[in-house]
């Protein structure tokens, strides 16, 4: 299937989703490319927002707000991987009898399963900037993420 019917999918029936991505084999490329995914989806909801600066402060261009942001994001690659390493971790703490590339594969999935909420927050902070309305959605995006990212854990380390 097409990442973006997983996507879709994966807010009904997240379990059914993982499970397939984990019957696919191990892959790295494709559990790197999930990651690489999310951090381009995450580039482009930062378009707005540079706009919306470069629009409202006529001295800071755009353009060196997009390379920050993009060195930025790419910065976060090794902290994934961490939190990756340590959610297998407290897996293992806990009984699980997942493996490190099942943890590596629910956190990258996870991620990419709320980018639509990502593009919402760039949009939100681009058109309305901050407000309780940016916090709302960041919020909102990020309880979704916690819940998609819990359960594939929970299909990880269960083996359900």
């Amino acid at each position: 299937m097409a990442v973006t019917s997983d996507i879709v999918e994966s807010w009904r029936r997240p379990r059914l989703v993982l499970r397939r991505h984990l019957a696919r084999g191990k892959s790295e490329p494709f559990v790197f490319s999930l990651l690489f995914v999310f951090l381009l989806v995450a580039f482009i909801a930062q378009i707005p927002v540079a706009a919306r600066v470069s629009t409202l402060q006529p001295d800071v261009p755009m353009p060196p707000q997009l390379l920050g942001a993009g060195l930025g994001l790419l910065a976060t690659i090794p902290v994934f991987y961490l939190l990756a390493a340590g959610s297998r971790l407290v897996g293992q703490l806990m009984g699980g009898r997942g493996s490190w590339y099942g943890a590596r594969l629910a956190l990258f999935w996870a991620l990419v399963s709320v980018t639509p909420l990502v593009l919402l927050s760039g949009l939100v902070a681009g058109m309305i900037g901050p407000g309780p309305q940016l916090f709302l959605t960041g919020a909102i995006g990020f309880a979704a993420f916690l819940g998609q990212w819990i359960i594939g854990l929970g299909v990880v380390e269960q083996g359900e």
